[in-house]
């Protein structure tokens, strides 16, 4: 059985169709692949924080947390979107158990070097691997909520694409993106054109040159940190394509893959 991190961002969570949810079921009930869902919630904290009249502000795309800010981070990742996942999963026939990055001291964190500008945005440094491992031979989906904690209890906003990769380096899993595009698209001959495969080097060279920017910038870093960490691969598709997940995993040419050099397909 092979582990699978599933990353989905706040901003397709609310609109991903029910066959999406089946795949992931699919996949468990295959007994080849064991998902494990990381999820964000971007959008409803930011619409949250501007009906309690608390400012809000992004640094290369990860959000300046201060500590009022936390608490709604937490509130609503912890809570509302975690649960929706859940629910969404246990519908389609799945046993699904959503946990936040606290219980357990599931992800444990630092501040992130950028503490001084980000505020209360952690770094994980320790998944507790034991409690995940538990989780999944007791049968559940885990669903993660990525708030983490240091050895004082401190409470971290944790961007959901770190905590995602964390936890595939932790499990050895491979990592999958799930977007509202089939992937990184770049500009050629006056068009969108998707990357089917792209090295490590060259998303590095993506990113310092502003080809890739904003919200991609913590995927892509979160994927470089992944692959020189040993997680196999990492792929960025689109969750409203049908069976795009189980396309993936049944290594159709869908979305974009994210490889190291050495092991990159001429």
């Amino acid at each position: 059985m092979k582990y699978l991190v599933i990353k989905c961002g706040g901003s397709v969570l609310e609109n991903l169709p029910k066959s999406f949810y089946q795949n992931i079921v699919s996949l468990q009930q295959s007994g080849k692949w064991m998902p494990i869902i990381v999820h964000g919630g971007g959008p409803l904290i930011t619409s949250l924080l501007k009906k309690l009249d608390v400012e809000t502000t992004f640094v290369n795309g990860l959000r300046v947390t201060t500590h009022e800010v936390l608490d709604v981070v937490e509130m609503v990742l912890s809570g509302s979107v975690n649960k929706q996942v859940v629910r969404n999963l246990n519908e389609t026939g799945g046993t699904a158990l959503g946990i936040s990055g606290v219980d357990g001291a599931l992800l444990q964190a630092v501040p992130s070097k950028d503490h001084k500008t980000l505020g209360y945005v952690g770094e994980v440094v320790k998944v507790n691997k034991e409690l995940l491992e538990g989780v999944i031979l007791q049968g559940y989906i885990p669903v993660i909520s990525p708030v983490g904690v240091d050895e004082k209890g401190q409470r971290y906003n944790i961007n959901g694409d770190v905590a995602a990769s964390a936890i595939a380096k932790a499990m050895e899993a491979n990592l999958c993106f799930i977007s509202d595009i089939p992937g990184i698209l770049i500009e050629k001959n006056n068009k969108k054109q998707r990357l089917a495969k792209i090295t490590k080097s060259k998303l590095e060279a993506m990113i310092a040159d502003q080809t890739i920017w904003g919200g991609m910038i913590p995927k892509a870093k979160a994927a470089i940190d992944g692959l020189v960490h040993n997680i196999p691969e990492v792929g960025i598709i689109n969750g409203f394509q049908e069976n795009s997940l189980l396309d993936y995993v049944g290594g159709k040419d869908i979305g974009t893959k994210i490889v190291l050099e050495e092991v990159l397909v001429k």
